[in-house]
């Protein structure tokens, strides 16, 4: 634990949004939020382009005025304040860094402007860049690094100023697949290290998954879900969530109840279930199996499309109208046909309204039946 470490652990605070809304004239962008981001917590928000998340982390930052609503940061009202009177720090898609100063200049400027020593200041940034791996580069300009190196930059000037909470609005994203790895386990172990109340704004699932002790899923500026990643992988509270986390997405199968079972659109059954009407059933990749006892009332599947992993495969198939995807577990294989007979257990199916999209609990707690 170095200087700078208790000082944010002091300074962690929570961030509470109580009816905050944008609109840009007529058009809503967030109709009406209540959410708060725990003090301490590493709070990702993940939607896709369009949905307000970038919105939503301007607001907390300062940068967007809210349309409705207050935002409390700590025990303080902040909507009505400027963003240096805020205690956020934020860390941008571009990097943002001043091309003329070097590395040290960079991190080191808002010390400058607050006025602190040269002495304090060259104290504050050496942590920063140890923390960060930043020592050697401390005299080379941003154009001299490399896209991660300048990436660690931007976050070393964010997190010298000591803040309450931490806003990063895509950092990753200029980024190629293995320095978003590198970088994704260095955002981690620093969150540990310095334990500020970080919110962090992506569309990438990925990093969302690995990142996050809670994610907030938005759509069009409204929450589909708020809860931990294993939650939100294993119980999504509605469509969207369950195709939008999982790669490759969940499964949706338009079923009908009858009341005793839920058939697919030509007929086959695929579980018990007293519920009668129209509805979505949700299956993951990974929870589809292989029938090889010749069950007769498996479902019959045929194959459109074969992935060859090496490590696994990943199966396209046409099951009842519906393109459906199966993934082997690592280290095994498909079976080399092109009619699959297909069984799931019942405790891995999810159902969902047909009409609002939402989950419904406990369809399948009274059945104790795999799909056939």
């Amino acid at each position: 634990m170095n200087a700078i470490d208790p000082a944010i652990h002091i300074a962690a605070a929570n961030i509470r949004l109580d009816g905050v809304s944008k609109s840009y004239g007529s058009v809503s962008i967030i109709p009406k939020l209540d959410v708060e981001f725990r003090a301490g917590e590493f709070t990702v928000v993940l939607g896709p382009s369009g949905c307000g998340k970038s919105t939503l982390m301007q607001m907390i930052a300062g940068l967007e005025r809210v349309s409705g609503g207050k935002i409390v940061i700590g025990d303080r009202e902040v909507q009505d304040l400027e963003p240096r009177e805020r205690g956020c720090a934020m860390v941008f898609q571009n990097y943002a860094l001043y091309p003329h100063m070097t590395v040290f200049d960079n991190i080191a400027y808002s010390l400058k402007i607050a006025g602190l020593t040269k002495g304090e200041r060259r104290v504050r940034v050496d942590v920063v860049a140890k923390m960060l791996g930043l020592t050697d580069y401390l005299d080379r300009k941003p154009g001299q690094l490399s896209g991660g190196q300048r990436q660690r930059v931007a976050i070393g000037r964010a997190i010298v100023r000591e803040p309450a909470v931490l806003l990063f609005d895509e950092p990753l994203s200029n980024l190629d697949a293995q320095l978003r790895h590198d970088t994704r386990i260095e955002l981690a172990d620093l969150h540990k290290r310095i334990g500020a109340t970080t919110v962090f704004v992506t569309h990438d699932q990925v990093e969302a998954m690995t990142l996050a002790d809670r994610i907030l899923i938005l759509n069009k500026g409204e929450v589909e879900q708020y809860d931990t990643p294993k939650a939100i992988y294993h119980r999504p509270a509605s469509i969207f969530v369950a195709r939008f986390i999982g790669s490759p997405p969940m499964n949706i199968l338009p079923v009908t109840g009858d009341g005793s079972v839920l058939r697919l659109s030509d007929g086959q059954p695929v579980a018990d279930c007293d519920l009668k009407g129209k509805f979505q059933l949700g299956i993951r990749p990974e929870d589809v199996l292989f029938d090889t006892a010749g069950n007769a009332s498996a479902v019959k599947a045929h194959v459109r499309y074969r992935e060859d992993l090496g490590s696994h495969s990943i199966l396209a198939a046409d099951l009842s109208g519906t393109t459906v995807r199966i993934t082997t577990p690592f280290g095994s294989q498909a079976p080399d046909r092109n009619v699959l007979l297909l069984t799931c257990p019942l405790l891995k199916l999810h159902l969902f309204d047909a009409v609002t999209g939402k989950a419904i609990p406990g369809a399948f707690a009274a059945t104790t039946k795999v799909m056939k």
